[in-house]
């Protein structure tokens, strides 16, 4: 078994591991178990990656610190990302609420990360896993192993950048957690997030298909933005943010016409065609497959001119705040982050290493810190990247 010594190891080549060895400098080591590093990256956004928000801010994240988040977020902001991918010459676009995407493929962005660690020093070593850490007086000694060999290295600092538990088909797992514990560090209740809830029975399968804008609201929350039917349940982004507030049991709430008055719109309708059926009525406020099932679905019979105002009320609060208990959500097979994580009172919301061990380092997916849906995660992963790496830099150069 060789030996090697480096300034920094780093455990993942994703979003938050890459950033992190681009501000490290020095002798870093980035080892990942994937073929590939930034896999993540390159499957986002449909390939071409929702990298950040323009109106990113503290209130987008959910934690059990509301403020930890607060100082990585103001050292590295969604600008500083924006102007990396400027002078990469990797062009952008903004496609709604906020949320940048590249013009071209998330591969730009990998590759862009890839250069950034490498020109700051970093080696990456890709199809090799942890084998074991251990602390000792002069940092840390890890055992790696590619392709069956193992080596074991020697580094100041380690830095545990290996994300949640969402999307195990990539090969995510709870190894930043199992760490964590190992140092001494209290982790909090992990589950799916932003992620599509299921119901019973195929309720919504004849619906699979169709979306329309919704208000969504779960745990006090609310958004304004698209649902998706499934065969399983309901999807799209309303429906993935409040999977993050969402809790099992509790019922979620749907407002069909965000915007409108129901209740007026209707009874409108009822004096300018009192003569049309409820159903005709629905299908010109909903897509039309939605509307048939609903007028099956509420028994809804007879025109609108036999409605009275109680019964046009009833309606309208079907439409505006229709609630449904799901029964559960997709798990982390879809989900796109995990919310929970290593839990953020021993670390420094400045460098994100811990107050337990010295030169121990958690950031990105693994810390509890979520964001919403729309880019937040990746600037997370940005910002908690950049202040642990320039940390390590600066304790390397004996700087403050």
């Amino acid at each position: 078994m060789s030996d090697a010594s480096y300034d920094t190891l780093i455990l993942g080549a994703g979003a938050a591991g890459l950033m992190c060895a681009a501000h490290a400098g020095g002798q870093a080591l980035v080892i990942d178990h994937a073929k590939a590093p930034g896999e993540k990256i390159r499957i986002s956004g449909g390939g071409r990656c929702n990298f950040t928000n323009m109106y990113t801010a503290p209130e987008n994240f959910l934690g059990g610190n509301p403020h930890f988040h607060k100082s990585a977020l103001s050292r590295y902001t969604q600008w500083d990302f924006i102007a990396l991918m400027d002078s990469h010459g990797i062009s952008w676009h903004e496609k709604t609420l906020g949320q940048l995407f590249c013009d071209g493929s998330a591969r730009q962005v990998v590759a862009m990360l890839m250069q950034e660690a490498r020109t700051a020093g970093a080696e990456v070593a890709l199809q090799t896993r942890l084998v074991d850490l251990d602390k000792n007086d002069n940092g840390f000694a890890a055992v790696i192993e590619t392709e069956g060999r193992q080596n074991r290295v020697h580094a100041r600092s380690v830095v545990v950048a290996t994300g949640g538990k969402s999307i195990p088909a990539m090969g995510a797992s709870g190894m930043a957690y199992d760490i964590a514990r190992q140092f001494g560090h209290d982790t909090t209740d992990t589950r799916a997030a932003l992620v599509p809830l299921t119901f019973p029975d195929g309720r919504f399968k004849p619906l699979a298909g169709v979306s329309l804008p919704v208000r969504s609201g779960a745990g006090g929350v609310s958004f304004d933005e698209a649902m998706l039917f499934t065969h399983r349940g309901l999807s799209g982004p309303a429906i993935l943010q409040i999977s993050s507030y969402w809790r099992e049991g509790e019922a979620i709430t749907l407002d069909l016409l965000p915007g409108q008055d129901a209740f007026t719109v209707l009874r409108e309708a009822r004096q300018s065609a009192g003569r049309r059926n409820l159903s005709t009525v629905l299908a010109q406020l909903l897509p039309s497959r939605l509307a048939a099932w609903m007028t099956e679905e509420l028994d809804l019979r007879g025109n609108l001119a036999d409605q009275g105002d109680a019964a046009l009320r009833e309606l309208a609060a079907r439409l505006q705040h229709w609630q449904l208990t799901p029964a559960g959500t997709e798990g982390y097979r879809t989900a796109e982050v995990t919310l929970g994580g290593v839990e953020t009172g021993a670390l420094s919301s400045k460098t994100m290493e811990s107050r337990h061990v010295g030169g121990l380092y958690f950031i990105g997916e693994a810390v509890d810190v979520t964001g919403w849906l729309g880019g937040y995660n990746f600037q997370w992963a940005w910002s908690s990247g950049a202040a642990a790496g320039r940390a390590i830099s600066a304790a390397r150069r004996g700087g403050p």
